[in-house]
């Protein structure tokens, strides 16, 4: 469905784009306050004088991991767990700093790593939808724009439910990552690697880095129910 017009050839507001502009303000919220936390718990100095590579080295072999290697990648909060290579990679922010909210980063990618150590079945899932997930994110708008131009409705449906796909892999993400906070700040407070308050403002990182992720998520909801609404009945319509 192309935008509304007006009686004299004027463009009528669409009004289905309020949910694409929710969705983008919404990801720009969470995107501000996980950097805004961050930045405020980088200031805070931990205890125990740790780094996050030396937390994350400490974690790892309190629960009898040896095969997993801790590395310094480039950027910023670019920290992730790559199983496939067996690496807790950890950004220049996080590796060699001392801070609360860099001892919580590295926890949590470490938290991943534990989670594919035990077999932790939603990482599993997720894993095996990825193939799945990188095809629907690319061909779902493709397809979606083919079927319009074309006037193709099958198009569009496939493309939707491609769109549905992706969607899937971000909500399958949101239990592993919520999962992995949750192993972390459990460790750290085991390990006596953070302490008393310190416990809380690493929630609050952690927490903050969750929001993103739900975020993400509402936003791809938002985008598919306009896409249903604009397409929902298309063929009935035909």
């Amino acid at each position: 469905m192309m935008p509304f017009y007006g009686g004299y050839g004027m463009y009528r507001f669409d009004p289905t784009y309020l949910l694409v502009v929710a969705g983008a303000l919404l990801s720009m919220w969470a995107s501000a306050r996980v950097n805004g936390t961050f930045q405020k718990f980088s200031q805070v100095r931990s205890r125990k004088g740790m780094t996050g590579a030396d937390v994350a080295r400490r974690l790892l072999q309190s629960q009898g991991i040896y095969d997993v290697s801790v590395r310094e990648v480039p950027g910023q909060l670019t920290d992730h767990y790559d199983p496939r290579t067996r690496t807790v990679n950890l950004s220049q922010v996080v590796y060699g700093q001392f801070s609360v909210a860099a001892i919580g980063v590295a926890a949590h990618e470490c938290g991943h790593a534990i989670q594919d150590n035990v077999g932790y079945v939603p990482l599993r899932l997720r894993a095996a939808f990825v193939p799945v997930a990188n095809w629907g994110s690319k061909l779902s708008w493709p397809l979606i724009l083919i079927g319009l131009l074309a006037g193709w409705t099958p198009f569009i449906q496939v493309g939707i439910w491609m769109f549905v796909l992706a969607l899937l892999f971000q909500i399958i993400t949101l239990p592993v990552e919520f999962n992995a906070s949750s192993r972390a700040v459990s460790l750290l407070e085991q390990t006596g690697i953070l302490q008393g308050q310190e416990i809380g403002q690493t929630r609050k990182v952690l927490g903050a880095a969750a929001l993103t992720y739900v975020a993400s998520a509402m936003a791809s909801v938002l985008q598919l129910l306009r896409l249903v609404i604009l397409f929902g009945g298309r063929r009935r319509d035909d």
